[in-house]
């Protein structure tokens, strides 16, 4: 029962110290937002500035292009095989060598064939005589004819002897042609120009000209092709660049980001594969460097039209809003308003906008994740280095003298 009044005295006197004490910081503080309230209207801050990147609008020529993918191709293959039976007696390229038409590529045992091409010539030499001997027997039985001691019968059959010989000459005449033609296949030669693959045989390898593997394969590279697809919808918009004259098309890396080759479209498919729904192509490339190669994929950027004198931005200009597409404008007084545009085309890193910005424009282009209406920008023009980027590419040189000099 004592023991309750020293309680009660005792939390009396701390809530008593607790309040004392609130009411003090409160004075404190409330003293303070005055003075730093008058501080800031007397040195006149403002909010600071958003540093943003510019980009002036300005009317130029949009280029349209489409994309595919596509494989490049040799214009022509061949599998270069043997026309007669032999022994390979002489190889004259290397594996993965680069061959002109008409370059020799091995040689086969010449001696049968020769053999055969004297033989033709000799069994022609041997005809021709008798020939000639059955020649001067007729001129004889005409002579005795008109004199009346030779029958018509025995004239005829002496005519046709010779016209039997005659005949005779002229397929020994084909059997020196064929015989020729083999032996001239006994030196293979490179039908076209390109590059030579894996050699099949070597030398001491006998070939036949019902082998079906063949010698060496040939693939033409320069020039060269890449068949691609296109989407069918574009397929209006190809045939008409195609039949206005000739159509640009860059092969690209896989992924696109480098261009490897440049060409031109040579033949548009006669039919749309109803299974995908796009159109096949070729294109041709001189591909003088050897930057394509068959089998290779690519990403395939083709120019079907020209847009001329139209308001063209970058792509990163263009902002998603609930509402649409808008870009953020900077005013003469260097705040942003959010302004509602239409774009007629996108492709690559530009955009054309059809309604909602006039040349002379200044629009946002990097930056814009903390803007919104009415912000105070510090705008750079794009590809104007920041401070920090000069004093970053500054200290590059600096350490680039030092590396240099150790």
């Amino acid at each position: 029962m004592t023991r309750r009044p020293k309680l009660s005295v005792a939390l009396f006197g701390i809530l008593a110290t607790a309040a004392i004490a609130g009411g003090l910081w409160y004075e404190f503080v409330g003293g303070l937002k005055p003075v730093a309230a008058a501080a800031q209207s007397a040195t006149g801050q403002v909010a600071a500035k958003i540093p943003v990147t510019s980009f002036t609008v300005k009317k130029t020529d949009f280029p349209v292009h489409t994309y595919g993918l596509g494989v490049v191709s040799p214009f022509k293959t061949v599998t270069v095989r043997s026309r007669v039976d032999g022994q390979i007696t002489k190889v004259f390229f290397r594996q993965g060598q680069m061959v002109k038409e008409g370059d020799p590529l091995l040689e086969i045992d010449q001696r049968p064939f020769t053999a055969a091409l004297e033989q033709a010539v000799a069994k022609k030499a041997q005809d021709e005589a008798s020939l000639k001997n059955d020649q001067l027997n007729l001129e004889r039985f005409q002579k005795l004819a008109k004199q009346q001691f030779e029958t018509q019968q025995n004239l005829d059959t002496q005519q046709a002897l010779v016209d039997q010989m005659t005949a005779q000459v002229k397929g020994d005449q084909a059997a020196i042609d064929n015989a020729q033609t083999n032996l001239g296949y006994t030196s293979i030669k490179a039908p076209i120009s390109g590059r030579t693959g894996f050699r099949l045989v070597d030398p001491g390898n006998i070939v036949h000209a019902a082998d079906t593997t063949g010698i060496v394969t040939i693939a033409q590279l320069q020039p060269i092709a890449v068949q691609f697809t296109e989407p069918e919808e574009q397929l209006q918009a190809i045939d008409r660049a195609h039949d206005s004259g000739e159509v640009p098309v860059e092969a690209l890396t896989s992924d696109g980001t480098r261009t490897l080759s440049q060409g031109r479209l040579v033949i548009i498919d006669n039919s749309v594969n109803q299974a995908t729904g796009t159109i096949s192509l070729k294109a041709r490339f001189d591909n003088k460097d050897n930057a394509l190669w068959p089998g290779l994929s690519v990403t395939t950027r083709m120019l079907v039209d020209t847009r001329r004198d139209v308001v063209v931005v970058p792509q990163d200009g263009v902002q998603h809003g609930p509402a649409g597409l808008f870009a953020y404008v900077i005013g003469d007084n260097g705040k942003v308003s959010a302004r509602p545009i239409k774009v007629g085309q996108s492709g690559d890193a530009n955009a054309v906008v059809s309604e909602g910005l006039n040349v002379g424009d200044r629009i946002v282009v990097a930056g814009q994740s903390r803007l919104f209406d009415g912000a105070l920008v510090d705008d750079k023009p794009q590809g104007t280095p920041t401070a920090d980027a000069s004093e970053g590419a500054a200290q590059g040189k600096a350490e680039l003298k030092t590396g240099s000099a150790d």
